[in-house]
């Protein structure tokens, strides 16, 4: 998994997980290829920020429809709450 300007590259599939995307498909692709992610608290967040989950160092931000940022090891593109 390579976050990038677009979203997320998934290697080796040569896959894509970009922005816009909906939760409703994010959620369950990262869960069957990283494990369960863990729901965090939206402490520091924008108020377009509806939900922020994560999967060891990789933390994703989703509006209520769609996916708009990462954030991981101190990189961060898109939409993203603050530490």
């Amino acid at each position: 998994m390579h976050p990038d300007a677009q979203g997320l590259a998934i290697s080796p599939v040569d896959q894509r997980i970009d922005f816009g995307r909906s939760p409703k498909g994010v959620l369950p692709a990262l869960d069957r290829e990283l494990g369960a992610h863990r729901a965090l608290p939206l402490t520091h967040c924008p108020t377009s920020i509806a939900a922020q989950h994560q999967w060891g160092k990789l933390v994703l931000t989703f509006t209520g429809e769609r996916f708009v940022g990462w954030r991981k090891d101190g990189q961060r593109q898109g939409m993203t709450c603050t530490s």
